[in-house]
């Protein structure tokens, strides 16, 4: 990823929009626990597109994050009753960014041409872009790009029913700990506040890819497996008012806390990615794969101490996908490319309940911080 800054356009859809959305007030989401899951593509022995929407169907997966507009995929999806996020590959955002007939067209090719028999729900306009690292050139085009696409909606009257808006990673968090003091790193500032600015103007989320697996493995020492799997027996972190007793509300809260403390306006958060590889590196295998999983989709539907009501969340990935890198990639379906459940739990909303333990003989640590 990223390695130095980049600059970063400031709001050009006119100073004026930024200025409503300092004053547009978002209501607070209905609770809402469906779980969706992300449908990645990354492999040579993957069934075809239709046969993964079946597959959708048959066990009642409701939400769906594509990463690009597969012309089959949204074929497929049509009538379906699955709601997509639809992305747009960082490859593209420069085009989209500096031509707003270019996004007018990719709309009207990718959206509109399946609207509203596939029910898009969000667009994600580039995926961990960051201005510091290997993608920092792209950042300056996250925003234009956005905002074109935006408009390109709004022009048809559907900015209400599909939001646009990006996916960032935890990298952009510069403190995490305590969760309440959570903030966003100051040289990621100039490209998150305008864009933060955008989501309340736009009333759309951010969507945040949330890996509770790539902390732990980070630092074992201090962030206990059985706090990363939501197996801790107690609470592990105290905050104030807010006990934390798993590391995916710790990481999530922050991300509420960074949003809050900008002082820019109210955001919604997606997790737009999170799962756990059952193979392939350090804490994988097939039980914590399992016992992560299966305990993610009972908590969601509860919130966070700091935002105690549902989170809509996706599972990374529906398949494991073989023409990924490095080898852990490999490892994060919940099925198998033939088809078959890796797992033995359901995918429903109405699974929040008791969580799933595992024997561990891991030290719980009390610093279990990020």
């Amino acid at each position: 990823m990223p390695s130095f800054f980049a600059p970063t356009r400031r709001f050009s859809l006119a100073s004026p929009l930024l200025l409503l959305g300092l004053f547009t007030i978002n209501l607070i989401p209905t609770a809402d626990a469906q779980i969706g899951v992300c449908y990645g593509m990354m492999g040579n022995n993957l069934p075809p597109a239709n046969e993964v929407i079946d597959l959708y169907k048959a066990n009642s997966i409701k939400r769906m994050r594509l990463y690009d507009p597969n012309q089959a995929a949204l074929n497929a999806l049509r009538n379906s009753g699955i709601e997509p996020i639809l992305g747009v590959p960082n490859s593209d955002l420069q085009s989209l960014a500096t031509n707003s007939d270019n996004a007018r067209q990719w709309v009207q090719r990718n959206v509109l041409n399946f609207w509203p028999s596939v029910k898009i729900k969000y667009i994600a306009v580039g995926n961990e872009v960051s201005p510091v690292g290997g993608s920092s050139w792209l950042a300056q085009y996250v925003l234009p790009a956005t905002q074109n696409i935006y408009q390109a909606i709004r022009a048809k009257n559907l900015h209400d029913q599909i939001k646009v808006s990006t996916a960032i990673d935890m990298t952009l968090i510069g403190n995490s700990f305590p969760p309440s003091k959570g903030s966003f790193r100051n040289d990621v500032r100039a490209y998150l506040d305008p864009f933060i600015g955008y989501l309340v103007y736009a009333g759309a989320p951010l969507l945040v890819n949330v890996y509770p697996y790539f902390s732990h493995v980070g630092n074992p020492r201090d962030i206990s497996l059985p706090y990363a799997l939501f197996t801790s027996p107690g609470v592990m972190v105290q905050d104030g008012p807010n006990g934390y007793q798993n590391l995916f509300d710790a990481m999530l809260d922050s991300v509420h806390a960074a949003l809050d403390n900008t002082g820019i306006g109210w955001v919604n958060v997606v997790v737009s990615e999170s799962g756990w590889p059952s193979g392939g590196g350090a804490a994988t295998s097939y039980d914590n794969a399992r016992i992560y999983l299966d305990n993610l989709i009972r908590h969601v539907g509860k919130g966070t101490p700091r935002r105690p009501w549902a989170t809509e969340t996706y599972i990374f990935a529906m398949f494991d996908e073989n023409q990924k890198s490095p080898e852990l990639e490999k490892h994060f379906g919940v099925f198998y490319p033939n088809k078959q459940k890796k797992y033995p739990f359901g995918f429903g909303g109405e699974r929040n309940g008791e969580i799933v333990n595992g024997d561990f003989n891991a030290t719980i640590s009390l610093k279990s911080d990020m």
